[in-house]
């Protein structure tokens, strides 16, 4: 059984885009997305340096356009049930939605662009971060992240929690690290991110919304929230709102992921991340991360030999 996934913020890098746009269709999309958000999708994902692409409200939008982009050079051809089932890791379930075909491109895109201003602007209110804690007993180190005054924003699984707060906070946490924890590594975000810190993110998403219309996935859809498989299209909306300020339980996914009988997991563009957790929590599943095109003729084959339906 595959598992299909997307990555959240911080995946990105410069350039990561650069290769993508030799394919066919590729870069005519890309600008009717830009156009459609006001957003130079293509200029950011080529020329941005690091900084430029940190920025959430340019992140988001950049990650789920890549997202997709692969995802469809990857799929086509492909009937949808090939899939097992379909996930994101944090601004990546809007990835999956559209993937699954809760959401179309379009709609995706409008959104995840109101998601990532929402968030920029929540995140200047007050100076917040995020850091992955590595090792450690995880109720051990979220006992001490709430002793701290943190959030445990992602619990990823695989020996690894995302921290959030202020930096005042994370600078504590740094001085004194949970029992048994290897290492305190500040992460490239702008923002204290599934925490309290973004509540009026989640008004603006909630309101962004109200005129989008939604239907049932076409593939199991796997939530952030507690690791369910989300079967009805109006409750995966809900929940990509309200996800905004809730904790990512990726460690729940990967859960599930085993329960459904994962046998091979592959990670759209800019892949890297959530494979590396798969090696480490689902071992014996074969990994595959989509970072240029040249990975999609090894996904391809993947596919083949793990698919649901085998292609025509």
């Amino acid at each position: 059984m595959l598992v299909l996934v997307a990555p959240g913020q911080g995946a990105q890098t410069p350039g990561f885009l650069t290769p993508w746009l030799e394919l066919p269709g590729v870069a005519d999309r890309l600008r009717e997305w830009s156009t459609a958000i006001d957003l130079d999708l293509v200029h950011y994902g080529t020329e941005a340096d690091a900084e430029r692409i940190r920025d959430t409200a340019v992140a988001q939008p950049l990650l789920v356009a890549a997202g997709l982009v692969s995802a469809q050079a990857l799929l086509d051809g492909v009937p949808k049930d090939a899939l097992g089932a379909v996930a994101g890791h944090s601004v990546g379930e809007l990835t999956a939605a559209a993937i699954g075909e809760v959401l179309t491109p379009e709609a995706v895109m409008g959104l995840v662009r109101t998601r990532g201003r929402a968030m920029a602007e929540a995140a200047a209110v007050t100076p917040t971060g995020m850091a992955a804690v590595i090792g450690g007993e995880p109720e051990t180190v979220t006992a001490h992240l709430k002793k701290l005054g943190l959030t445990p924003a992602n619990v990823n699984g695989a020996g690894q929690i995302v921290a959030a707060g202020t930096t005042e906070q994370l600078a504590a946490l740094a001085e004194e690290k949970p029992e048994g924890v290897r290492m305190v590594k500040a992460l490239s975000v702008a923002g204290a991110f599934h925490t309290h810190h973004m509540a009026p993110a989640v008004d603006a998403l909630a309101e962004a919304v109200g005129g989008v219309e939604a239907k049932d996935p076409v593939v199991r859809y796997v939530s952030n929230r507690d690791g369910r498989v989300v079967a009805d299209g109006g409750e995966v909306v809900r929940r990509l709102v309200e996800q905004v300020s809730n904790s990512v339980r990726w460690d729940l996914c990967m859960e599930t992921f085993r329960e459904l009988g994962v046998t091979a997991l592959i990670e759209v563009c800019p892949g890297g991340t959530l494979t590396g957790l798969a090696k480490r929590a689902l071992p014996g599943v074969k990994t595959l991360a989509i970072k240029t095109p040249e990975h999609l003729d090894a996904a391809r084959e993947l596919i083949a030999e793990h698919a649901s339906t085998p292609a025509p």
